[in-house]
């Protein structure tokens, strides 16, 4: 391995990915040089994960691999990531990704100029990469610059697209300074990172796509409804540099108690009794507030995703990630669709949380 120290780690977390990881890597190392590097947490996989990445260290030796004995959730391996990271700049990767021509060189260009964070635009496609279900996750046509001064724009332009952690490159000693436990378990540590405090540089937002990614392929898509009611709304709301207003662009307090989102998510099969038990009846002691939760979630699951269906059809029908959820959901009499596992997507969520 050469002793050149790398400005770009790109860190990647996996679990039980292998089939997806080489794909990824494949992506990365037609295009890296030696001033990157890779490295690998692998949260105790129990298939061939290892042998996939070991093959690729034959290819490219500046991948590190770190293996856990048992898993520890998805934060902390990627703040383990970043702890092991050479570069001067982390590029936070999901596992199923896969890095457009150029992109490696693009984000290293840009790091040259010292932001503390830059945020990359990522296109979406369909489980198999078949079928592009948007152009630009982050839908802006020119890139962006956010001095410190900025730090609530920032956070209201992008807060909703860094929900995907793969759009994140971020300066590691501004990782390693700032406070990571508080957000283990939050599924979102990067954000609790980026957000928890005014960044001390300029950040860059980059609007051209460099990224692909493959929707559907959450590993905790049964968790969906605890993660996008509780989680995510507690973890936007507890910044306390961001106004209450910008926190509501991103996330409602309590998006639960919105009619539209229960229904919606009840329509894909993301909502049921026992979410009703576990999540929302511990948080409401009336009950009479009570009352219209526990009906959603009792209430035909295939007459909600049928009217579901018809809703985006007619109205929102270049909403394509909305309509995979509801075709693939349990509910649906119509049959699945072929792009991948269902869950809400953030589509489904500005829609119904507003």
């Amino acid at each position: 391995m050469t002793s050149m120290t790398p400005r770009l780690s790109i860190c990647i977390a996996t679990l039980n990915r292998a089939r997806f990881l080489k794909e990824t890597l494949d992506s990365i190392l037609d295009q890296a040089s030696d001033e990157v590097e890779v490295v690998i947490v692998d949260g105790a996989s129990s298939d061939d994960t290892g042998e996939v990445v070991r093959r690729m260290q034959e290819r490219f030796p500046r991948i590190r691999y770190i293996r856990r004995e048992k898993a520890m959730g998805v934060d902390r391996d990627f703040d383990t990531a970043v702890q092991y990271a050479s570069g001067e700049y982390c590029w936070l990767l999901c596992d199923d990704d896969v890095l457009k021509p150029g992109a490696v060189a693009k984000v290293f260009s840009e790091t040259s100029r010292g932001y503390s964070l830059l945020v990359v635009n990522a296109d979406v496609w369909d489980a198999g990469y078949a079928r592009r279900l948007e152009e630009r996750r982050l839908r802006i046509a020119e890139d962006r610059l956010y001095p410190p001064s900025n730090f609530g724009e920032l956070f209201a332009d992008t807060g909703v697209f860094l929900t995907f952690i793969g759009g994140v490159v971020i300066r590691r000693d501004l990782w390693m300074a700032r406070e990571r436990e508080r957000y283990f378990g939050t599924e979102f540590i990067h954000v609790g990172v980026i957000f928890q405090a005014p960044l001390p540089g300029t950040t860059l937002v980059i609007s051209k796509p460099l990224i692909s990614i493959r929707y559907g392929m959450a590993q905790w898509t049964a968790r969906s409804f605890e993660i996008w009611m509780f989680k995510w709304p507690d973890l936007v709301w507890s910044f306390p540099d961001i106004s209450g207003d910008v926190k509501n662009r991103v996330s409602p307090r309590e998006p639960w108690r919105i009619l539209k989102t229960l229904l919606t998510f009840r329509a894909i099969g993301a909502y049921s009794l026992r979410d009703y038990h576990h999540g929302i009846r511990p948080r409401t002691r009336s009950r009479s507030r009570r009352a219209v939760p526990f009906l959603v979630s009792v209430f035909p699951g295939e007459i909600l995703n049928v009217l579901g269906l018809a809703y985006f059809s007619i109205f929102h029908r270049h909403a394509l990630m909305p309509l995979v959820d509801l075709r693939n959901s349990r509910f649906c009499i119509f049959g699945k669709s072929q792009t991948g596992n269902s869950f809400p997507s953030r589509n489904i969520r500005n829609s119904i949380d507003k």
